[in-house]
């Protein structure tokens, strides 16, 4: 599967240091242990595991060295350790073996995404949903941005005088809409032939040559003497000059609280804050998105100290008309990697072969 590791801190790294086979081991063991039972883990519980072949005393040095490094930490309360987020993005730049999904498993998401004739809402909502419940953790997708989306069809409505609701469908079936304000009162009539006239112009351009048009025929508008294009120019640079919003759908919110990382108060309102108000997570998927492959993010990062203890796996889809979204998993740091890696993976090249056979029918 493509896997890519992100850039900036973060996001997963190849790490500086070495480390010696023996260390390897016993930080594979440590978190592997961590992620199932969420408590710090001892020396003696590692010496009896199978393939270690270590004392207890020699276990614990490794893992003084380790801690040295910052590959672990050790609780006040107990004598073992637990993993640090430099521990976690070596594992999984360095450790970590990942296998593909099951058939079965493989089967239920696409059954899942099939199973209903969803509009591409619909299916963006559905595919989080299941990210959210087959992972136990929460599930993000970004709609395509909406520069880079192409133009299907515009619609017009007169809000009051000076306020019109614009509604934009996009050609793979996205609808948004956004209140504008108009330099002069228009009429619904009018509005009407203003939508025409665009529909007729711009269907199957995306919103980046669309805006590049319109800026050049603006230059010339003094040559224009047609009434309706020189309406229907000055909408479409009062509609294009600010963006629609990136949205963000966020499925299973509660099911990240549930974890006992984030049973304190103050963590949990921070991160209902960050799912309420988006701007991180639209910050964060925008980044992962400028990356090929499924990109990884443990940790809080400074910029990011919103989302501490938690990690971030994502991937891209697209349709074959180039527009390219993102969906992934926000979970914790102790999250199961090698699960919802070919989860995101696979959830993420479904989507886009749904999306690429819808489109052939448009």
């Amino acid at each position: 599967m493509p896997f890519s590791p992100g850039s900036g801190t973060g996001w997963v790294d190849a790490m500086s240091e070495e480390l010696s086979e023996r260390s390897r081991l016993i930080l594979k063991a440590i978190i592997e242990d961590y992620t199932v039972t969420g408590e710090p883990v001892g020396s003696r519980t590692l010496s009896r595991r199978e393939g270690i072949n270590l004392s207890p005393a020699s276990v614990r040095n490794v893992m003084a060295d380790l801690e040295e490094l910052g590959y672990l930490s050790s609780p006040h309360t107990s004598a073992g350790r637990v993993p640090t987020e430099k521990g976690y993005r070596f594992y999984v730049a360095s450790l970590l073996r990942v296998r593909q999904l099951s058939r079965d498993l493989r089967e239920y998401l696409r059954r899942e995404c099939q199973l209903r004739e969803l509009d591409t809402e619909g299916l963006l909502r559905e595919a989080g949903r299941i990210l959210s419940a087959t992972s136990n953790y929460t599930g993000l997708v970004m709609v395509p941005r909406f520069t880079t989306t192409v133009f299907r069809r515009i619609e017009f409505v007169r809000f009051s005088e000076t306020r019109v609701l614009v509604v934009f469908i996009t050609q793979a079936g996205i609808v948004q809409h956004k209140l504008v304000e108009v330099s002069e009162p228009l009429t619904q009539a009018e509005l009407d032939e203003v939508t025409n006239y665009l529909n007729q112009e711009f269907t199957g351009l995306s919103v980046q040559e669309i805006k590049r048009r319109v800026a050049r025929q603006m230059a010339q508008e003094r040559a224009i003497f047609d009434s309706l294009q020189r309406r229907a120019l000055l909408l479409s640079s009062s509609v294009l000059q600010h963006d629609l919003d990136d949205r963000v759908f966020v499925e299973g919110a509660s099911n990240i609280l549930e974890q006992p990382e984030f049973a304190d108060l103050a963590v949990m309102k921070r991160l209902l804050r960050t799912f309420d108000q988006k701007a991180l997570l639209v910050e964060l998927l925008d980044k992962a998105q400028q990356v090929e492959g499924v990109q990884i993010l443990i940790g809080s990062a400074e910029a990011h100290s919103e989302i501490e203890g938690c990690s971030l796996v994502t991937s891209c889809y697209s349709s074959d008309r180039g527009t390219t979204g993102i969906l992934g998993v926000l979970g914790p740091t102790r999250m199961p990697y090698a699960m919802v890696i070919p989860l995101v993976d696979y959830a993420a090249r479904l989507v886009s072969e749904i999306l690429k056979n819808e489109s052939d029918t448009i």
